[in-house]
């Protein structure tokens, strides 16, 4: 390992792979170095099944039922990709896309009065759609218009409305639209995990709004996809677009101490070797002493023998429980796979539970969720750690990467990856 490299790597997760991959793209020297013999770090896909339940900590192995150990793909993150976001045009602009087969996950569903309904795909479902009254459907018709018509860079499309000055809640009131509207479009559209985007300026809900639909036009289904063989493939994708530049993979290796000299990264030691470099790149776990600790998320991976009830037998698809239903600040989200996804056995499901933790009995908050899954047939917990980092590493040059929020999309990832991207090369990503 004594070798000098323009870029070392700590973590396999998403964003890691993704940075490497992008900075071999430049001709960089890189060298990924991961303490687990895992792939994907944080966003891996456990398999075999009993994988899981050893990484759970749930004692003994998985029953009979269960079919094939190696059948299953158990993701750690609960993610979509939006069909015209951020990711698939990282994973467009590396030509990774080789690597992957994706599937458009069926649709989307919001809790509403008790009971689910769909997301309306097409006009006709909309009109038949139970999640608004007639004359509010009229209303948000003209809404949402206005928001496919706008355009940042054309103030014709503002209608007299100034995007960086008016909040969304000022835009729902121009509209007439009420509080089934605002958990429509602010949270099924706008995917805005609390209720904090009515008091932003709207420019930032009506891209968000913007996004649903081109990314719903490109599927007809719904805006969602999903990968083969579970999301642990991206960052697999990432790793060989960088293998195929000359990048080098360490698995299973202990990383003993970062080294630095006069406030500047130099290297790293492991094993006794050293290995030298100008920048590093790592997640959280890798440098306890440069994150604070900001919120925490749970989440409940959960196996079902059947689909999920009012959702017409759906293989995959995304239920989001809006805060106003449940008193909460947090939308709860329950992301669904099947088998049809190669992540389970024939006949089983894949049902992932993620919010926000608000109180001191997290699994009481996702109480609600876990009650329009049932019967559920194996449940595995965690609680993570929500970290960012505490300094920019301009100065040491050592560039954390954010822990996974709740959100059901990769878009606030993609943003952490540019912005660290534009500080370790002094440019922006360009993806268009």
């Amino acid at each position: 390992m004594n070798k000098d490299y323009d870029v070392i790597i700590l973590g396999t997760g998403l964003k890691e792979c993704a940075l490497g991959s992008l900075l071999a793209s430049l001709g960089k020297k890189v060298l990924h170095v991961d303490r687990s013999a895992q792939h994907g770090g944080d966003s891996a896909s456990l398999s075999p099944l009993d994988m899981a339940y050893r990484h759970f900590n749930v004692p003994g192995s998985p029953p009979a039922t269960m079919g094939r150990g190696r059948a299953w793909k158990v993701d750690l993150l609960p993610k979509f990709l939006m069909a015209s976001g951020q990711l698939v045009k990282i994973l467009t602009h590396l030509d990774a896309l080789r690597f992957l087969d994706f599937r458009v996950v069926d649709a989307g569903y919001l809790y509403k009065g008790s009971r689910l309904h769909k997301v309306p795909s097409t006009e006709i479902e909309a009109l038949a759609s139970g999640l608004m009254g007639f004359f509010e459907k009229r209303r948000f018709r003209k809404f949402f218009m206005y928001a496919l018509n706008f355009n940042e860079q054309d103030p014709r499309t503002y209608e007299g409305v100034d995007p960086w000055k008016t909040t969304f809640k000022d835009l729902f009131q121009r509209f007439d639209l009420g509080q089934d509207v605002t958990d429509f479009a602010g949270h099924a559209l706008a995917l805005s995990r609390t209720n904090s985007y009515l008091d932003h300026p709207c420019v930032e809900t009506l891209e968000k709004i913007q996004l649903y639909t081109f990314s719903l036009a490109k599927n007809g289904k719904s805006p969602y996809l999903y990968p083969r063989f579970g999301i642990g493939e991206l960052a697999q994708a990432f790793a060989r677009v960088t293998s195929s530049q000359g990048g080098v993979f360490l698995m299973n290796r202990p990383v003993d101490e970062i080294l630095i000299r006069d406030g500047r990264v130099v290297g790293i030691r492991s094993e006794g070797q050293i290995a030298r470099c100008k920048q590093l790149v790592c997640d959280p776990s890798y440098v306890p002493d440069r994150v604070n600790k900001v919120s925490q998320v749970i989440r409940a991976i959960c196996i079902l023998s059947h689909p999920v009830k009012n959702t017409n037998g759906a293989n995959s698809g995304l239920i989001i429980i809006p805060s106003a239903q449940t008193n909460r600040r947090s939308d709860i989200y329950i992301f669904l796979t099947s088998s049809v996804h190669n992540v389970a056995t024939q006949g089983k499901y894949i049902a992932i539970v993620s919010t926000a933790v608000e109180s001191k009995d997290p699994e009481k908050e996702i109480q609600l969720a876990l009650e329009l899954l049932e019967p559920i047939e194996q449940k595995f917990f965690s609680v993570s750690d929500l970290h960012v980092p505490t300094d920019l590493g301009t100065k040491s040059q050592i560039f954390v990467t954010t822990s996974y929020d709740a959100s059901v999309h990769f878009e606030s990832a993609c943003d952490d990856i540019k912005e660290i991207y534009r500080k370790m090369t002094g440019s922006e990503l360009k993806l268009d």
